[in-house]
């Protein structure tokens, strides 16, 4: 799967009594699902989105639940129906269950068929199912079908067998799409990448050395480290059985690119992406790509993008199984507090990507790159 790196439509938590402000001034939907805001000279609590006149800061008061506005003796707009369930919660309930609908059927299940069955329109489905998860209904079934077949061809199971279960209807149709969902035929697959071509070149640069490796999709590795050769080892072990190609002096362009995306975060990656993962893991990876170049978002944050606000540690977890460092920036994802999280290739080199990222247009080291 390739991607690109877009702007963001980063949605806040409304943690503090500010932020629920500004919610409120703006009737942002989104915090609907989030708390409820009384106002003390009415009596009425209502959705942040409430059309009623807006009252004086000092009259409002925020709260979790509808049950604690009433608890505290206020009662519900009749205007807004805060009671009920907000636009944005019927839109995550319709995402999960589209989601479960991809996960479970075959192949054939399209659009029209899958928004009948969640009650909203086509396009609706679409643009709210990708706000939720960062992929299309068709990329979401893709990813996950790629990651059954994963599972299944690394078994006794023959390929025929593994695709069947996978979801796929045919061999041929597996064939036709699975390079740009595995990065490599089936088999390569299944022989740990036998047959395979794998291109990867070596660099240095201010945060020592840095791996980049492509497969014929695009870029599938980018790793960081001390010692050029356990980035290599490291490479080895994942694709053991595949052609590696190293010492490619066209290749080594490559690399060029990923050091400037270092060293001038700004100028952003040109080069497609092979994104292997599960369908949650490639969500998560898809909605990092969205983080602008000197900002951060929290785990936490990002688990409420995906409409799975108690999927904090997952969210973690597939932040922390990204091997392409900084076209997946998994640097800018840090705690509540702010404090910076573990990250792969070492929290010492998260730090300095994100202050080299506070003044991405000042050269901090000149790239090089060496064979």
């Amino acid at each position: 799967m390739r991607t690109s790196s877009e702007s963001p439509d980063l949605t806040p938590c409304f943690q503090t009594a500010e932020d629920r402000w500004q919610a409120v001034a703006g009737r942002d939907r989104r915090a609907d699902a989030s708390f409820v805001y009384a106002v003390k000279t009415t009596g009425i609590y209502c959705r942040p989105s409430c059309s009623a006149k807006l009252a004086k800061r000092e009259h409002v008061r925020f709260f979790t639940t509808p049950s604690d506005a009433e608890r505290a003796g206020f009662r519900a707009c009749k205007r807004c129906h805060p009671k009920d369930r907000s636009l944005s919660e019927q839109h995550q309930d319709a995402v999960a269950r589209a989601c479960r609908l991809l996960e479970t059927v075959d192949e054939t299940l399209g659009l029209d068929e899958l928004a009948e069955t969640v009650s909203l329109s086509p396009s609706h489905l679409h643009r709210v199912f990708k706000a939720a998860t960062g992929l299309t209904p068709k990329q979401y079934a893709t990813a996950h079908r790629a990651q059954r077949l994963r599972d299944q061809i690394g078994g006794n199971t023959t390929i025929t067998t593994a695709a069947l279960n996978a979801g796929f209807r045919s061999q041929s149709r597996l064939y036709e799409t699975s390079t740009k969902t595995l990065g490599m035929t089936p088999t390569q697959v299944r022989r740990k990448g036998k047959n395979a071509v794998i291109r990867f070149a070596v660099g240095e640069c201010s945060l020592g050395s840095i791996l980049v490796a492509a497969s014929e999709v695009g870029v599938c590795a980018i790793s960081l480290g001390d010692d050029p050769a356990v980035l290599v080892k490291e490479l080895e072990d994942r694709f053991s059985l595949a052609e590696l190609i190293g010492g490619d002096a066209s290749f080594e362009t490559h690399v060029a690119q990923a050091i400037a995306l270092i060293e001038l975060p700004a100028t952003g990656l040109k080069l497609p992406l092979d994104i292997q993962g599960t369908a949650f893991q490639q969500r998560v990876w898809k909605l990092l790509t969205r983080i602008p170049c000197g900002q951060t978002t929290t785990y936490t944050e990002l688990a409420e993008q995906l409409g799975k606000p108690e999927a904090v540690r997952a969210v973690a977890s597939a932040c922390a199984a990204n091997q392409i460092a900084i076209a997946i920036p998994c640097h800018r994802v840090v705690r509540r507090d702010g404090s910076l999280a573990g990250y792969r290739w070492g929290v010492e080199r998260k730090a300095a990507l994100l202050q080299l990222e506070q003044r991405p247009d000042e050269a901090v080291n000149s790239p090089k790159s060496s064979r």
